[in-house]
């Protein structure tokens, strides 16, 4: 026969909503929002211009239209893609906070940062099947956003 163990608890500190707040706040102080907001502003504008620059070179190098925009993609992302596995692009993210979420960039470290996390456990189960933990449901629900937006317009022929 089975015995049943029980465990009785004894002097259970209860806390208060109140007192939870006091030890919360002295836990976690308040962040600097305007330092942080300034730091956002200046690297996600770095960013921004590191994009236009590259867009003013592969105009000049003579690239269609398409070709510079695929050109700064891609560049944005390899860059993005490099900072990240070298451990850099965490760096300046807690630094600049927000201001890394530039789409691209932040999709790109979204991509990687798993890639790299799960390598370990193989390149199936591993890099391949965690890789888009974080940025599927972007990809899913970005894609499914432009099929419904397609159809709109398709409907009431907004072209």
């Amino acid at each position: 026969m089975d015995k049943i163990y029980t465990l009785e608890v004894k002097n259970v500190m209860q806390v208060t909503n109140n007192e939870y707040d006091k030890m919360s706040k002295k836990a976690s102080p308040p962040s600097p929002k305007l330092k942080n907001c300034i730091n956002a502003f200046l690297i996600g504008g770095l960013i921004c211009t590191i994009g236009e620059a590259l867009r003013v070179y592969y105009t000049s190098l003579g690239f269609t239209k398409d070709g510079v925009k695929a050109g700064v993609s891609v560049t944005l992302i390899v860059i993005t893609a490099i900072l990240t596995a070298t451990g850099l692009f965490d760096k300046i993210a807690r630094y600049a906070g927000a201001g890394t979420l530039v789409p691209i960039t932040g999709f790109a470290n979204s991509v990687v940062s798993p890639a790299m996390e799960f390598q370990s456990e193989g390149r199936i189960l591993g890099t391949g099947a965690n890789m888009f933990k974080i940025a599927g449901p972007v990809i899913v629900y970005g894609c499914s956003t432009a099929v419904l937006y397609g159809f709109i317009i398709w409907i009431f022929k907004l072209y």
